[in-house]
Order: structure tokens, then sequence, then C-alpha cells
């Protein structure tokens, strides 16, 4: 394993609850053991990236209902490949070369899953995207 492996494998927040069985499939797997640490670790750039990206579309965000901006979150990773692609790489970039290898032999799939839970996780933190009042 080289230098850079083990490094980016060092600094990968441990998930107890990602369990690894003999029955799972390689895809869901490769989720646990890979996606769902990386994403993890990544969890402030991607809300940086949101946040970000929510700046760039004229904060038309904040005009939303709750229900409206869940929607917007799932539009914009699903519709706007610019910005699909872009949080793709902030995952990828965390790969490990042999963890790269497994990937590309599955990426459609792979990259359906990992989407999902960036979806999922912005989402799970809508109240991180609340505009800030100033008094």
């Amino acid at each position: 394993m080289s230098d850079r492996s083990s490094i980016l494998l060092s600094i990968r927040p441990e998930i107890p609850s990602a369990k690894i069985t003999d029955g799972m499939s390689e895809n869901e797997r490769f989720q646990n053991l890979t996606l769902r640490p990386i994403l993890k670790l990544q969890n402030f750039m991607f809300v940086a990236v949101f946040k970000n990206y929510i700046a760039k579309h004229k904060n038309s965000f904040y005009e939303l209902t709750l229900e409206k901006r869940l929607d917007f979150i799932e539009n914009a990773i699903q519709k706007d490949i610019k910005f699909r692609n872009s949080l793709k790489g902030i995952v990828i970039g965390q790969f490990t070369l042999e963890e790269y290898e497994l990937y590309i032999k599955n990426s459609s799939a792979l990259n359906k899953r990992m989407m999902s839970m960036v979806v999922d996780r912005l989402k799970d933190q809508i109240q991180l995207f609340e505009q800030k009042v100033l008094v």
C-alpha cells in the first residue's frame, strides 16, 4: 500500500453502524467501507459547496418552503451535471488507487449510490442552510 493510500485510510472516520457481511454485494461493501467514511469526512466540504451553489443561484433557495428546499437540493444534484460532477470529484479524490480500480468497474451504479447518499446527507442537515439574520 502506498503512503498516500495509508494516509487517506488513516484519516477516515470509523462508522460502527456500517456493517460488512458475507452475503453483501460488492457495491454495498464499497458503499460501507469506502463511500460512507468519505462522505462523513467530507461533510463540511459538501455543506460549503452547497452554500456556494445557493449563492450562485441568487439565493432563491431562501424564498422556498421547506418541501421546495428539499426538492431544490435533489434537483441541484440530479439535474445540474457540472455541480454533480464536482461533488463526485470531492469523493473520488479521496479514493485510494485500489478503491478507484474497484470504482471504475461499476462506476454507474456506484455514482447513483454516492449521489443518493449526498442528497440524503444534505437534506438531513437542511438547518445548516438557513440564512443568517444580522441584527
